[in-house]
């Protein structure tokens, strides 16, 4: 079934601005209580283990309702679950800093990152369907980038918060952001067109089997959790080795280093350019490359004023390959695009589970240096899955040439 979409050219720089800051900052949500979690030991009284469930819980629910909200998308509209997900971020946030116990902390940010999961797949369904074919990579890249900021930008504003105020007002302020930012996706975006609603809330779920029948995408979900497994690992990985003897830097200055990892995120807007010039899967396949070499540097050279421009490098490498990637699984998906973007979501939240466990385990045994030049191992063993990712003319002419198809099936 292929779908007329209805232009939005007028409004094109004012979609995209407002899409990249509500998918900045409800992302950023998933990554506020890593400074907070020593906040949380001293007020509550608990173990870290303890402590680190505010995180677990929002990261479980996030992957969980990712699945089923995606493919929902389908049946009542992206825009109509993105605003119903910013109205519950509102409603819920605030009351995080109202909690005097640990264990209501924990069911809050379960709830907030059940409600944070309904936007993601929701404004990349949106993105892929509603921009016209030569912009969707360009879209999709400014999407990808504030997905990747978010890691930084949430740790540094939650720090930065706590430490002039107090934890309670890191949730209390974003209730106001998400506030404002319901605001703005209600009244500042082109409606989306409602596909007819068929089955129950659960035929989503069941529709998640049908991606694994198209040719080539299940390839792509591997690409998926090695990037994030590599990025969160390497985050996970960096504040260790710089908080070690070797460099002694607080955690104020390895939030700083971690921010220069942004000036490599802003290459995500330019991949539409080069997808129209070099293909997705060259692209794909260069960021892989990139990100390899960079991570791979970063674990060479022990001298600071060196890891920083090689950590750029790493992630300009992270932030080429996804845009092209999540162009890649919506034109392989066809029409199934909104369930299988929730499971790439999904596949990146594994990633980003595993990242940690893996690099605390290496850091244990084989050391920080080490741990970099093995995640770096796993990025470039990556670059061999494209090479399995077969697409024909037909989907290689959507993805830059086709401006008013929706739904491209897959061969």
């Amino acid at each position: 079934m292929i779908n007329t979409v209805k232009p939005i050219k007028p409004h094109y720089r004012l979609t995209t601005l407002i899409l990249f800051w509500c998918s900045l900052i409800v992302v950023s949500a998933l990554y506020l209580t890593i400074p907070l979690l020593s906040v949380f030991e001293d007020v509550f009284q608990v173990s870290s283990s303890d402590a680190a469930w505010a995180g677990s819980a929002f990261s479980f629910a996030f992957a969980g309702g990712g699945l089923l909200f995606g493919g929902l998308s389908d049946r009542y509209g992206r825009k109509k679950m993105m605003i119903a997900g910013l109205c519950l971020l509102t409603a819920s946030t605030p009351f995080i800093g109202t909690v005097h116990e640990i264990h209501w902390l924990i069911v809050l940010r379960a709830i907030q990152g059940l409600a944070a999961s309904m936007f993601p797949p929701a404004v990349l369904a949106y993105a892929m369907e509603m921009f016209p074919a030569k912009k969707k990579v360009t879209i999709l890249g400014f999407i990808s980038t504030a997905f990747l900021m978010a890691s930084i930008v949430g740790q540094i504003y939650s720090s930065t918060v706590e430490m002039a105020l107090s934890w309670k007002y890191v949730f209390y302020i974003l209730g106001i952001v998400y506030a404002v930012s319901f605001f703005l996706i209600a009244s500042g975006i082109p409606k989306d067109i409602t596909q007819k609603p068929e089955g129950n809330w659960f035929t989503p779920l069941k529709r998640i089997g049908g991606i694994f029948k198209k040719k080539s995408l299940p390839f792509c979900y591997i690409i998926s959790s090695t990037l994030f497994i590599a990025l969160v690992g390497y985050f996970s990985t960096l504040g260790s080795y710089l908080s070690s003897s070797h460099f002694g830097l607080s955690h104020q200055e390895i939030l700083w280093i971690r921010a220069a990892g942004i000036i490599g995120m802003f290459i995500s807007p330019f991949d539409g350019k080069l997808v129209a010039k070099f293909g997705v899967k060259t692209v794909l396949w260069c960021g892989l490359i990139m990100a390899g070499i960079g991570l791979g540097l970063v674990g060479v050279s022990e001298n600071l004023a060196l890891l920083i421009p090689t950590s750029i490098i790493f992630t300009a490498g992270i932030a080429m390959a996804l845009p092209a990637l999540i162009s890649l699984i919506g034109t392989l998906a066809g029409e199934l695009r909104a369930s299988a973007l929730s499971f790439h979501m999904f596949m990146l939240f594994i990633g980003a589970s595993l990242g940690p466990i893996i690099s605390i385990y290496l850091i244990d045994t084989q050391g920080h240096r080490s741990t970099f030049e093995v995640l770096a191992g796993l990025l470039l063993i990556s670059t061999v899955v494209p090479l399995f990712i077969r697409l024909e003319k037909k989907e290689s002419k959507t993805q830059t040439n086709s401006l008013n198809q929706t739904n491209v099936k897959s061969h």
